[in-house]
């Protein structure tokens, strides 16, 4: 069974701003944060640590940033989708914009997810290109302008409304996640109160004078959110 995601979530992962040790403490930092604000955070893990974070944080929804098609057998420098899930992941990241994939790619490699119950997690740049990827059921999207990644500037809230619009009229059981250029907690608040079903950020924290509080921020801004929300509903 996949991993069930719990929203309004919480997205961070750390590309190679950090390593090694580091990328452990991070995770910590991330596990107990969601534990603190009863949030679900999805870890975006590189290869190398996968499994020891998976045995240290059982909390975190763990993905990979990428996986092959292959299956068991030849391919000595593939990324085997069962070596990924034996190693903890819970799901996939596809198509970033700093590993872009071509549709049939695409397509084929959630397909290999669904056959392992892993999660994909597949970013779109375009509202047109969210419209496309959306039509290949994935679990969760990251539709984000790519010339604003690892920036300070925020998606434009226009853009937020639209790709969300867009991708729920496809499929309404997508969740749709925002995280290009956000690094403030209030952002994140923001995003989730306009429909986002979570946010997200990588460089916005690292890059900080203080990650360890920014990262708590951002997930306190999800739960706070989300008490918004309920009380909204309840009104």
């Amino acid at each position: 069974m996949k991993r069930s995601v719990k929203a309004p979530f919480f997205e961070t992962g750390v590309k190679n701003y950090i390593y090694g040790d580091a990328v452990i403490e991070y995770a910590h930092q991330a596990e107990a944060a969601a534990e603190r604000h009863d949030v679900d955070v999805m870890f975006i893990a590189p290869y190398t640590e996968l499994r020891t974070i998976r045995a240290a944080c059982p909390r975190l929804i763990l993905l990979a940033p990428y996986m092959d098609t292959l299956r068991p057998g030849p391919g000595i420098a593939d990324l085997l989708p069962e070596a990924l899930r034996a190693a903890g992941a819970d799901g996939v990241v596809l198509n970033h914009v700093e590993k872009p994939m071509t549709l049939p790619q695409i397509r084929a490699t959630i397909a290999r997810a669904d056959e392992l119950e892993l999660l994909t997690f597949v970013c779109a740049d375009s509202v047109a290109e969210s419209q496309a990827l959306a039509h290949l059921g994935p679990d969760i999207m990251n539709p984000e302008p790519s010339e604003l990644i690892g920036t300070s500037t925020a998606t434009p809230m226009s853009y937020v409304r639209e790709v969300i619009e867009a991708i729920g009229a496809i499929d309404p059981t997508i969740l749709v996640e925002q995280a290009a250029g956000i690094t403030t907690a209030q952002q994140v608040f923001d995003f989730i109160m306009a429909g986002s079903h979570g946010a997200g950020a990588a460089s916005g924290i690292l890059r900080s004078a203080d990650p360890a509080a920014i990262l708590d921020q951002m997930v306190a801004a999800v739960a706070r959110a989300r008490a918004a929300l309920q009380a909204g509903r309840r009104a």
